[in-house]
């Protein structure tokens, strides 16, 4: 809406712009989808190397040598759909670096054992057919007795362990460690640690480093679950933790070991003492040695098979520590053993189950997306960790954000853990709305989370601050600073001591980038409660602005509040003015906002954007009478723009010409707005002053509306103030500047040559060094420079030199219409007439749409002009 489309493009990132940690700039907004090396098949990878992923577009703040701001919100904004040209959306790909995700080491591993694990069953089943049907079949009666109990025995080991091999993974997959309590709850041992030392250091483990809060939390959650935890159940009554199914895993596990090697043993004896197999002499008996030959051999071989897979897994999971290693490349933390158990588990359960290449096709995001769907809060923090360390790597952010902003149940779910305020759901919710942050950090996702049914009352839900009152302002010493932002870190939650502010700071930041799209606006004005929400959060007491130990948690909280607030009130459409009426109606907008105007030098960032704000309330009517009639806003206003001595830092400098940009809107067709700044007794002189310097474009503004728009009782004033003598400087401008200097130079020439006569402006332009004729062939040159259209960029300016012209005409006939028809204006005002546009009628710009029009339409002006001129030159031809 102003000149950047501030209001629909996003977060406005300036030089003063939030740092990583506020706006998360990495795994943020690049949103380039890149083509993924291999064919259909290949499971999405998650670990690759990518550009950068930023959160705020880059629409910087350009400098203009000549105006010292940026362009200007009497400037139309072409809107950009999703996708287009702010950068948030497409960005160059980067090569592949080669390097695989790390967890198909995982799915590799899976894959191997599975190839020794089919062979062996394989041979075991083959083993287990040839005992039955030729063996004990044909050969029962013939067999020697020692053969015949160890042809059982292995045939009963085996077979038991062959076709009992899938129901043994899924005890395995029970006992998996699913619980992020670091195994509290599966080990017992660690379990009668934890209350070994709670007795013995009852402080000590209450100020511990959270792990009994997290074991009991856990205790809690189970507890209050409506179904049963598979590794929990006890399968007998009576039996307590001896039969529980996460010991049967193990038990399997321990017995299948034990019949191999009582099989290799066993195959080993019969293989060694081969001579007593029976007489060979007998026909009956003749075919007996090779079928035990054969049988022993093979199994033999299937035992040894199963033996060289425990021994490799084994060696790779303890000797090779592959689970911390996979673990340490993914980025998972603490919790990365235990998530990539399971996943493992799951993926060698897939190669056993059906096809051996059914397990490499898993990834850790389908993995996680579909834990985060389980009934059980210790699954679902599994799966929202894996999901939250993934969006915050460089490397796997975009391919993750896209298969789950492509999800519709993982998104909706993401969504619906926001509104989760248990005590022992903290850290989930924490997770998800960081995911969630991300997700919408992407164009192409923002309307799949918003379009979710009670999505923004979810999110809205993240703002709740627990108290009535503004949070405390924190301690004055760096050690109580250190002591609050370590309370404010992610920690155990619990019913006394729930953390608001962060979850706080990642709902104004959701909200901010769901703004960027115009109908989550109208959603957000929509939902009850919420604005007036948002403004409580800009609201910075004095004390807090003033403290130089102040928390940085609740500096950015305002930051993005303010943010947020701008983005709503710079919509566009009807939207945009719904939304500038709203805001301007809650009492404590513009009183926040000066509060930050008047406390926070130490703050300029937070200065800016109140100014900002102050600007876009101003583009409506009840919006600049609730900053005027709020006192006090328009003098800090121009106490920022008038400034004696202004700093040489850039950042000053921008203050003030965005603290320019708010007064002109305010006087910009608003007696009242021009009243509120004329009160300064030396608010013109200071005004001349500024067109000096940097401040020119802002100061030209503000002048120009002052002589437009205050009235007929302030018109004497201006002119005692001395109106007149900016005149100089402005003639100057005219001459030699271009683009917005000269568009609102001429303008303001206008309107001061209202308050003199004809006699007084050749005097000007002789004080000045202009000649008249070259006055007019300036303004001639300007209407030939913009004769085939008006420029978006300075979309008043053909309507300005046209006003100017019919001035000169009027005033003074018989000096000005000859050197006019000299410089062909005639056929100038010819082509503007053929050209006028939309464009030219209206005052300012809310992206492509036009506020405040004016009262006189641009081709009757023109038509007007021409008029003026042909009937100017008959009459001094028959004077003549």
């Amino acid at each position: 809406m102003k000149w950047k489309s501030r209001g629909a493009g996003g977060g406005d990132s300036k030089k003063s712009g939030e740092s990583n940690g506020d706006d998360s700039k990495k795994g943020g907004e690049s949103n380039g989808d890149d083509s993924k090396k291999g064919g259909g098949d290949v499971p999405l990878s998650v670990h690759l190397d990518m550009t950068e992923y930023r959160v705020d577009g880059s629409n910087g703040r350009s400098w203009l040598g000549t105006g010292g701001g940026s362009t200007s919100f009497y400037e139309p904004s072409r809107e950009q759909t999703p996708g287009s040209g702010s950068g948030h959306d497409r960005s160059g790909t980067t090569p592949s670096s080669g390097r695989d995700p790390p967890e198909k080491r995982l799915t590799l591993f899976a894959l191997r054992l599975a190839v020794l694990e089919k062979a062996a069953s394989g041979l075991g089943k083959l083993a287990f057919a040839w005992a039955t049907v030729v063996l004990l079949g044909g050969f029962a009666s013939s067999l020697r007795i020692r053969d015949f109990w160890f042809v059982t025995i292995i045939l009963v080991g085996e077979g038991a362990r062959v076709f009992s091999r899938s129901h043994e993974l899924e005890w395995q997959q029970h006992a998996t460690s699913t619980s992020t309590a670091g195994s509290a709850l599966r080990s017992s041992s660690r379990f009668f640690r934890h209350i070994v030392h709670a007795i013995r250091d009852p402080a000590g483990a209450a100020a511990g480093d959270g792990r009994a809060a997290q074991f009991q939390r856990q205790v809690v959650a189970f507890v209050k679950q409506r179904t049963w935890h598979a590794p929990e159940v006890s399968l007998l009554p009576y039996t307590g933790w001896v039969f529980v199914s996460r010991k049967i895993g193990r038990l399997l596990n321990l017995l299948q070991l034990l019949s191999a090697l009582t099989c290799v043993a066993l195959s080993l004896m019969r293989l060694w003492t081969n001579h007593d197999f029976g007489d060979e002499s007998v026909e009956e008996k003749k075919n007996m040695r090779p079928a035990l030959l054969l049988f022993y051999a093979l199994a033999f071989l299937e035992a040894t098979l199963f033996l060289m897979e425990k021994a490799y897994w084994s060696w790779k999971m303890s000797a090779r520590n592959l689970l911390h290693k996979v673990s340490s490349d993914c980025g998972l933390g603490e919790y990365g053993h235990v998530s990539l158990t399971r996943f493992f588990y799951d993926a060698y359960s897939r190669c056993i189950a059906g096809s051996i290449f059914d397990g490499i096709k898993m990834d850790l995001v389908t993995f996680a997306e579909d834990l985060i769907l389980s009934d059980f809060l210790d699954e679902q923090l599994i799966g929202v960790r894996i999901l939250q360390s993934f969006v915050a790597s460089d490397r796997s952010a975009r391919d993750t954000l896209r298969k789950v902003g492509t999800s519709h149940r993982s998104v909706e779910r993401l969504v619906e853990m926001l509104d989760w305020k248990r005590a022992d759901e903290e850290e989930v919710r924490k997770c998800a709305a960081e995911v969630v942050s991300r997700l919408a950090s992407k164009r192409q996702n923002v309307l799949r989370v918003s379009g979710i049914p009670g999505a923004i009352e979810s999110v809205m839900s993240l703002l709740y601050t627990g108290r009535n009152d503004a949070p405390p302002v924190s301690g004055t010493h760096p050690q109580q600073l250190q002591l609050r932002e370590h309370e404010a870190s992610p920690s155990p939650a619990t019913n006394s001591g729930y953390e608001y502010l962060p979850f706080n700071l990642l709902g104004l930041q959701i909200l901010k980038r769901l703004a960027r799209d115009q109908d989550n606006c109208g959603k957000m004005g929509n939902a009850r409660g919420l604005l007036a929400k948002i403004i409580d959060f800009t609201h910075a007491s004095p004390e807090l602005l003033g403290n130089p130990y102040a928390s940085e948690l609740q500096i950015r909280a305002v930051k993005r509040a303010l943010r947020l607030v701008k983005m709503l009130v710079y919509a566009t459409g009807q939207t945009g003015k719904a939304l500038r009426r709203e805001v301007a109606e809650n009492v404590f907008s513009v009183s926040n906002l000066r509060g930050i105007l008047k406390h926070g030098q130490q703050h300029r960032h937070l200065q800016k954007l109140a100014t900002d704000v102050l600007t876009g309330l101003a583009m409506d009517e009840k919006g600049t009478a609730a900053i005027v009639g709020t006192g006090g806003v328009v003098k800090l206003l121009l106490s920022l723009f008038l400034a004696s001595e202004p700093p040489p830092e850039e950042e000053t400098i921008d203050l003030g010409c965005e603290a320019g940009e708010a007064l002109a809107m305010l006087a910009l067709e608003s007696g009242k707005g021009c009243a509120a700044i004329l009160k300064r007794s030396d608010v013109i002189d200071r005004l001349v002053e500024a067109l000096q310097d940097k401040r020119r474009l802002n100061a030209a503004r503000v002048l120009r509306n002052l002589c437009a728009y205050s009235g007929t009782e302030h018109r004497e004033r201006l002119l005692v103030a001395g109106i007149t003598k900016a005149l100089p400087s402005v003639l100057k401008a005219t001459m030699t500047e271009s683009d917005k200097v000269l568009e609102v130079s001429i303008g303001l020439t206008t309107e001061i040559c209202t308050f003199i006569d004809g006699d007084r402006f050749a005097a000007e332009l002789r004080a000045a060094g202009i000649e008249n004729r070259a006055y007019v062939e300036r303004l001639a040159s300007v209407l030939k420079q913009y004769r085939s259209a008006p420029e978006i960029s300075v979309p008043r300016m053909r309507r300005f030199v046209v006003q100017q012209l019919i001035w000169l005409v009027t005033t003074s006939p018989g000096g000005y219409v000859e050197m006019l028809k000299e410089v062909g204006m005639e056929r100038l005002l010819e082509n503007v007439a053929d050209t006028t546009s939309e464009l030219e009628c209206y005052h300012v710009f809310s992206g492509s749409v036009g506020i405040g029009k004016h009262r006189e339409d641009f081709a009757e002006i023109v038509e007007s002009a021409m008029e003026l001129l042909l009937s100017s030159g008959g009459a001094a031809g028959a004077q003549e």
